[in-house]
């Protein structure tokens, strides 16, 4: 029997040897598993159902990367926190290798469901699994999260336009009584936490105030803190890009009033300008907020300005007009008086019959010389008795002479009165362009009261 036993003690030694000892667990993999045996993550955390559960809610801007008028829709990227106690995650950190705290799933346990009421898509948010649990149960949510929200955006002051934007943060189904909300930090420290605020871009931070409230509906009250992010457009790249490239373009046309109105320069040199202006508009229209109910200001500018420039070319044709009207006439009055002067030498009725107004021969030589004057004011009948029986060729010359001097009269008539409709276009011109500057200074200061009054806080 001895060597039976023997061999049997140096089996078994033999097999223990040869078997590979299995590791022990970690404190880590042990507490998780103890944690966890028999958790319900669908369980409210409560030992006492009665005792509502609190969440304490931190919230911190970072960017706002998008505002879109149009589809009223804002999309900004948060820092969110959530800060709330389970009850049924409480352990010792002396019994586990004093681990005091942990990641865990959190899919694996309780997570309020804390929505942000104007969530209308789906951000590039990263997917982060995990949350901290300590000791006594506190579990701390840390994650950035991509917010595409619904806001009440009102573009009519652009670019000089604030905007207030709502991020209200609730349970979905838990009353008050079940899931309470409350700031982590005061509403003081929030509203005026800009460190980590991209300030750079188009956007600035003015303040983020926070207030906590409860909404009745179907009998239920809902717990919910709603924080109002308050931006302010920066302007200055509008300003450069649109305003001041049209104000220019509208001291140029007032400036072009000084060219003489008689000239063509002035008409090619508005419409140059208007052609210049309607070539901005287009290329600045996508520059423009879009917006479906009301027309930004900056648009009616931009609309107001090319009517006052359209204004401007119609006062130019209509001065031109005149001065037209006035050189048709006395065109018509030249040919008249050429047309008097060749019928007039031809014969002495239609020379008659043309002229109502001449002087009498006042004193005539024995050379047959006459002394005439031919002043316009009198009216006196011409004799050319003598002259036709002194000398016949003598009647001829008097009756050029006197054809000469009525077209020379009728030209200095016809000059005088040119002058006179010139001054007179000068004057309507003044008076246009004054009752031009009166329309433009009146439309400038509305527009600047107007964009003062809306961007102001």
């Amino acid at each position: 029997m001895a060597p039976v036993t023997l061999l049997l003690l140096f089996l078994s030694g033999l097999k223990k040897c040869c078997l590979i000892e299995k590791p022990r667990r970690s404190a880590l993999n042990q507490l998780t598993r103890t944690l966890l045996r028999n958790y319900s993550s669908g369980v409210r955390p409560v030992s006492n159902w009665t005792t509502p559960t609190i969440v304490y809610i931190d919230f911190i801007l970072q960017a706002v990367l998008d505002v879109d008028g149009q589809n009223q829709k804002v999309t900004t990227s948060i820092w969110y926190r959530q800060i709330w106690n389970d009850e049924f995650l409480v352990w010792d950190p002396e019994a586990f290798d004093g681990i005091n705290e942990i990641s865990l799933s959190s899919d694996a346990i309780w997570v309020p469901d804390i929505i942000i009421s104007e969530f209308v898509d789906v951000g590039r948010s990263p997917e982060l699994p995990y949350i901290y649990v300590n000791a006594s149960g506190t579990i701390k949510n840390y994650k950035p999260i991509q917010v595409v929200s619904a806001c009440h955006l009102e573009m009519y002051a652009f670019p000089f336009d604030k905007q207030n934007c709502t991020l209200t943060f609730r349970s979905w189904l838990h009353t008050v009584n079940e899931v309470d909300l409350v700031l982590w930090r005061s509403s003081e420290e929030i509203a005026t936490d800009k460190r980590t605020f991209m300030n750079d871009g188009e956007w600035e931070l003015i303040s983020i105030p926070s207030r906590y409230e409860q909404l009745y509906m179907e009998n239920k009250e809902y717990a919910q803190i709603q924080f109002n992010v308050v931006i302010r457009r920066r302007p200055l790249l509008y300003v450069v890009s649109l305003l001041i490239p049209s104000i220019f373009l509208m001291v140029v046309d007032v400036i072009s009033f000084y060219l003489p109105p008689n000239s063509g320069m002035r008409i090619t040199f508005k419409s140059s300008i208007l052609l210049g202006y309607t070539v901005f508009r287009v290329n600045m229209s996508d520059e423009l907020p879009a917006t479906a109910t009301k027309t930004p200001l900056i648009s009616i500018f931009f609309a107001v300005c090319m009517v006052l420039l359209v204004l401007s070319l119609a006062k130019s044709i209509l001065v031109v007009k005149l001065l037209h009207h006035n050189d048709e006439t006395m065109k018509e009055m030249s040919v008249s008086a050429c047309l008097l002067d060749k019928f007039g030498s031809s014969s002495q009725s239609v020379l008659e019959s043309s002229f109502t107004s001449v002087k009498t021969l006042d004193d005539v030589d024995q050379c047959g010389g006459y002394d005439f004057d031919f002043s316009p004011e009198e009216e006196e009948e011409i004799s050319f008795h003598r002259a036709r029986d002194s000398c016949p060729m003598l009647e001829k010359v008097l009756q050029e002479i006197i054809s000469l001097k009525y077209y020379l009269y009728q030209e200095d008539e016809a000059g005088n009165m040119k002058s006179e409709w010139l001054g007179l276009c000068y004057k309507v011109d003044k008076i246009l362009f004054r009752l031009y500057l009166f329309i433009l200074g009146i439309y400038t200061s509305t527009l600047v009261f107007l964009w003062i009054a809306w961007s102001s806080p």
